[in-house]
């Protein structure tokens, strides 16, 4: 990615770390996953709900941004990457109406997580 962002590390008094846009990015897939997560495991319905929609609007998100001009993937890339936001976004609205499992939202984040940070392996 093209730019870097300044942002105070939490815990360190007066410093600094440096975030790109990947890292941005690789932070807001984990958080949306590990609220997935947690929310499978306490058997909450108001936090599955809660959890499935912060899904959506991260998968949305992604989605606007690869289908503007100025977004430089390979083509390729940008209609695997809108597919796999497409079926995000209908499995979301199965789990907020039909109470349908979180596990391939969670799956398909770890996937992207990987390859955000270069740990893909064939």
């Amino acid at each position: 990615m093209k730019r870097a962002s300044f942002q105070s590390s939490e815990g360190s008094f007066g410093s600094q770390c440096i975030r790109t846009d990947r890292d941005n990015e690789y932070f807001a897939f984990l958080r949306v996953t590990q609220k997935l997560k947690n929310a499978s495991k306490s058997d909450n319905r108001y936090a599955m709900i809660e959890a499935a929609s912060e899904s959506n609007q991260l998968w949305t998100i992604i989605a606007a941004d690869l289908a503007h001009e100025e977004n430089g993937l390979p083509l390729a890339t940008k209609a695997g990457l809108l597919s796999l936001a497409i079926y995000s976004l209908k499995q979301g609205r199965r789990v907020i109406s039909e109470c349908a499992s979180v596990e391939p939202l969670i799956e398909i984040n770890v996937m992207i997580m990987r390859g955000l940070r270069g740990d893909v392996h064939p």
